[in-house]
């Protein structure tokens, strides 16, 4: 990463005024196994964006975020995919995926490996903000663990 700023880290939002990020490189550095269906290395922390990139390690149950609209854009890797009541489809290398808050989702199968995302939340979302479906299927903490990756 570059930046305008001295020192400055992404997770110290008030003093990072912008920022440059090598994001092949974030995505090759995501490590071959995780105990969480997700690893996800925080971009930017601002109140009215956040921005990240995750890999999917196993499906996703269906799940919503209350607080915000998603914006997702495939990296590498190929997998299932479904919004809300509609057929699943499958999602690839250069697609963007758009949802509204509250939006009903989900990964039931990764068709190829490694399942790499760059999101783009609206508001900020907080890691907290996951809520499955089916309870019994995750939390917060089962779904996603943050790392530094840069």
């Amino acid at each position: 990463m570059t930046n305008n700023t001295d020192h400055a880290s992404p997770a110290d939002s008030a003093v990072v005024a912008s920022a440059v990020f090598d994001i092949q490189k974030i995505a090759a550095s995501f490590p071959d196994r995780a105990d969480t269906m997700l690893i996800d290395t925080r971009l930017t922390d601002e109140p009215h964006a956040s921005s990240r990139v995750f890999r999917v390690y196993r499906p996703v149950a269906a799940h919503y975020h209350a607080t915000c609209d998603e914006y997702l854009s495939v990296l590498s890797g190929r997998a299932k995919f479904f919004l809300g009541e509609a057929p699943t489809f499958e999602v690839s290398l250069g697609q963007l995926i758009f949802f509204k808050q509250g939006t009903i989702h989900g990964i039931p199968e990764i068709l190829e490996e490694p399942f790499v995302v760059l999101a783009v939340d609206t508001p900020r979302r907080d890691p907290s903000d996951v809520h499955f479906v089916n309870p019994a299927d995750g939390t917060p903490e089962s779904f996603i663990e943050s790392k530094r990756l840069y």
